[in-house]
């Protein structure tokens, strides 16, 4: 229809150009066939909106995006002659100046201007508000300042979206098409302890995880993990010496970072164990099966330890690390050398990716390989073989040039394109003591991770008691509640802070029950859980009001936690585009504190003040309850946090 419109379109102006300036019967034909054909155009295109609305059905909206939809169309109906007009819609500040704004008009006026049109910002403002189409959401707008356009929501489709996520649960939007994302986290090296560098990027790439999944993506968790490398071949030097027996009698290696550090010790100062150890490399690089052995055996001992922490934090990963990839770089090391982008440098074969500060380092002089090159082969793998549409990796921000320079020699070679397949390093600070020192025990030693968990449940519990729970909870819901508080206070400290940041840890401050901390919320929320358990309310007979009940959004309160949950969408949608955890933390802080000026203002129940019955329930409240907790509950899974029902 769009075709023979502009066809028609032409063919008029042709008409209208020519000489022949007597009135025209084709050109009156053409004049109605064309308005007929844009009537009928704008019918198809309703029925389109209305389809792709039916198709979000289920799903929660984003209304930011909805609202960009609209007023992308009237910026674009109002100055056809800028190319990309900038479209920008945030939610407003302050409830005077309406739900959300556009304020596109002031960079458009900008924009007209180097083209040679003068107009100031509120005409434009004035123009795109004419040309709004007809839509769903919006209740009005006005003009402020030099051209800000405020926008102001139809309170009844907010209380339709609220109505339809109680009815179908927090549902996110459809994907237009299924993706597959790698993430890779964690990635402690075998040998030696995790510590609080891993806890970061455990954290922060399991929470990841989680919001990809929910959103519908396939996700595979990879953990990198070092396990492989010179230092084996002290290690099982060291294996042979301590447990002869090792191949028919499992060695009982009880603490291995000791372990370690005396193979060191003799690798450091034993020169006839030094060069047994490089020959144990060479017989394990070689596959010899008694060498295998040995460093399999290494590898479960620290294995067994990992998994131990992963259990505490309710993390999920398949093990895939440096010795996976040691026959891909044979292949990565051909095609560099193939495609003539080798160079000798001092005996090594290094690549110089343009526009890096320094190469990677492919094949060292004694023809080893390094990290780059199973990087390198990492990547290639998960390119081709995975088929990975997105991949991230989780490290420390110390690590962003090397990155850097693998993701630009990938580019290079050609194994992919930015602009199709979305390859990014979400690099973190580290994490300081309450000296803003780096994160170390008394004695200076690096903290072992298992010991901070550990200290994590033992203040837990400490807290717990401090506020009387061990007197109302039976010993299992205490001991819920206490790994609930311990490990989600752990996890929530970090995610609640930019990442990029180095952040201070400190046990006091996160299990603080006031403020923006984990402990907070997981109280908020088994408060809010807890007013229909004591309104006597049924599941059953909320599923039915949900269906029935219209959530009226009259009080400046209850419109404000209306619009706070609809807000869901949009911040997750942010964090997909920048992977910033810290903004879900504070808009799940927002949604409790707006939910306490709720409670605070409006009645959910009413009692007679004598006898303390219950006389009144305002059931559209008690739905906006629900809606909360249905919010708050959803954001807990992204994060990693377990609330439970009694605390």
């Amino acid at each position: 229809v769009e075709l023979k419109i502009q066809r028609l379109s032409a063919e008029i102006k042709n008409l209208e150009n020519s000489q022949n300036l007597s009135p025209s019967p084709r050109l009156e034909e053409l004049q109605e066939e064309n308005a007929r054909l844009k009537y009928r155009l704008n019918i198809l295109k309703k029925s389109l909106q209305e389809d792709s609305l039916s198709q979000r059905g289920k799903a929660m909206l984003n209304i930011n995006q909805r609202l960009q939809e609209v007023f992308g169309e009237a910026i674009q109906a109002s100055c056809p002659e800028l190319d990309n007009p900038p479209l920008s819609i945030a939610p407003s500040q302050q409830a005077k100046f309406g739900d959300y704004q556009c304020n596109s008009a002031m960079s458009m006026s900008q924009m007209l201007k180097a083209k040679g049109i003068k107009m100031n910002p509120r005409e434009i403002a004035e123009k795109i508000i004419k040309n709004l189409p007809d839509n769903e959401l919006v209740q009005k707008t006005e003009v402020a300042g030099p051209g800000f356009i405020n926008i102001y929501l139809q309170k009844t489709f907010v209380s339709k979206q609220l109505s339809n996520l109680l009815i179908n649960g927090v549902q996110p939007p459809p994907l237009p098409s299924k993706k597959k994302v790698v993430v890779d986290f964690s990635s402690p090296n075998i040998a030696k302890e995790m510590h609080v560098g891993h806890l970061r990027s455990t954290i922060i790439g399991d929470s990841m995880c989680r919001l990809f999944e929910f959103l519908g993506y396939e996700v595979l968790r990879l953990n990198h993990v070092g396990d492989w490398g010179t230092q084996f071949g002290m290690l099982i030097a060291h294996l042979q010496d301590m447990f002869p027996d090792y191949l028919t009698v499992s060695p009982p290696i009880g603490d291995l970072q000791a372990f370690y550090k005396e193979s060191k010790k003799r690798f450091d100062t034993d020169e006839e164990f030094k060069k047994r150890a490089y020959q144990c490399v060479v017989k394990l690089q070689s596959k010899e099966p008694e060498f295998i052995k040995a460093w399999n055996l290494i590898c479960d001992v620290s294995r067994t330890e990992f998994q131990k922490i992963y259990d505490c934090l309710d993390i999920e990963l398949i093990e895939r690390g440096e010795s996976y990839y040691q026959d891909l770089m044979v292949e990565v090391v051909k095609e560099f050398e193939k495609k003539g982008l080798m160079e000798l440098d001092e005996g090594r074969k290094v690549v110089f990716p343009p526009g890096q500060p320094i190469p990677l380092t492919v094949v060292k002089s004694d023809g080893g390989y390094t990290y780059d090159t199973s990087d390198l082969a990492a990547i290639r793998q998960r390119i081709f073989e995975e088929k990975a549409d997105i991949i991230i990796y989780v490290t420390d921000s110390g690590q962003s040039t090397h990155f850097q320079v693998v993701f630009a020699a990938a580019q290079l070679i050609g194994w992919y394109d930015p602009k199709v397949t979305r390859v990014e390093h979400a690099g973190f600070g580290v994490v300081l003591g309450e000296d803003k020192k780096k994160f170390k025990t008394r004695s200076g030693d690096t903290v072992r991770l298992m010991d901070l968990l550990d200290e994590g449940l033992k203040r837990s519990m400490d807290k717990l008691k401090e506020k009387e729970r061990d007197k109302v909870l039976t010993p299992e819901e205490l001991t819920k509640a206490q790994r609930a508080v311990a490990f989600g206070c752990i996890k929530y400290a970090d995610l609640s802070h930019n990442r990029n940041n180095d952040y201070v840890f400190s046990f006091d401050k996160m299990l603080d029950d006031r403020g923006n901390t984990a402990a907070y919320l997981l109280y908020a929320f088994t408060r809010i859980r807890s007013i229909t358990r004591l309104a006597k309310i049924d599941e059953a007979t909320l599923k039915k009001a949900a269906e029935t009940t219209e959530i009226l959004l009259d009080h400046d309160k209850e419109w404000k936690l209306g619009k706070c949950i609809q807000r869901f969408p949009e911040i997750l949608q942010k964090i997909l585009d920048d992977l910033l955890l810290h903004t879900l933390c504070d808009y799940v802080y927002e949604l409790a504190t707006t939910f306490t000026e709720f409670y605070d203002s409006c009645y959910c129940v009413e009692k007679d003040r004598q006898t303390g019955e219950v006389i009144k329930i305002n059931m559209w409240r008690m739905l906006l309850c629900e809606a909360t907790a249905a919010i708050m509950a959803k954001s807990f899974d992204i994060l990693g946090l377990t609330p439970v029902e009694r605390m």
